[in-house]
């Protein structure tokens, strides 16, 4: 059952109606209820069939004001690269250790990085990072000898996306108390990458649909037609 404030959001909002993305942006942040300082998310509805590997669609995006939450990150790696993972901001740091943790049930970051030299190890806990989005992964830059680099984007505000098995795509964006520039900002970035990555394989209308909405709020649709002309 909808509690009364969403049914209250509910009718404020043309569920129907196509906003510009300013306008869509005003619209979330009116209809926000909640107490706390809600995430903003966009969710986008692709013409592509997961199964196939060729109209997969997975990437990074840097937000350009970052996604507003502190990203706690655990970097797997040798003695040698250790230091500098540290100096860069990792809140963990370590490769057995940490592997054993993992095996034992810890999953308490939000990104892991790893070296390309401990992909091996962290193969035993594949299945518990991969249900999790946790996994390291070349393709997303967690992968990688320059931990540092890694580090910084992350907790500057880089996002990892990843098109799930019905065709849709999303992504946090931002906090509601963002001014609504930046949310435009970061939202404008999220898809423009989304449609960079078209696949070739991909056949019909590839951007079926955009919605912006925030914790515990209705969805409001966006004008798509600007970003896929």
């Amino acid at each position: 059952m909808a509690g009364k404030n969403y049914k209250s959001a509910c009718a404020k909002v043309n569920r129907m109606q196509e906003y510009e993305l300013a306008e869509a942006v005003e619209k979330v942040k009116e209809i926000t209820t909640a107490k706390f300082d809600a995430t903003v998310d966009v969710a986008m509805k692709l013409g592509v069939d997961p199964r196939h590997a060729d109209q997969v669609v997975r990437g990074t995006v840097m937000l350009p004001h970052g996604t507003g939450k502190t990203v706690s990150v655990l970097v797997i790696c040798k003695e040698t690269k250790a230091e500098e993972a540290r100096e860069a901001g990792a809140d963990f740091v370590g490769f057995e250790e940490y592997i054993e943790k993992i095996q034992g049930g810890w999953t308490g970051v939000d990104v892991i990085v790893a070296t390309p030299d401990v992909m091996g190890q962290l193969g035993k806990v594949a299945k518990i990072l991969g249900p999790r989005g946790l996994m390291p992964n070349p393709k997303s830059g967690t992968v990688t000898m320059d931990v540092a680099k890694a580090v910084r984007e992350v907790k500057a505000g880089k996002i990892e996306f990843r098109v799930d098995k019905a065709g849709n795509i999303h992504a946090p964006v931002g906090k509601v108390s963002f001014d609504n520039d930046k949310l435009v900002s970061n939202i404008t970035s999220f898809i423009r990458e989304v449609v960079r990555l078209k696949p070739s394989a991909a056949k019909g209308q590839y951007v079926q649909g955009i919605t912006v909405s925030s914790t515990m709020s209705p969805g409001v649709k966006v004008k798509k037609e600007k970003f896929v002309a």
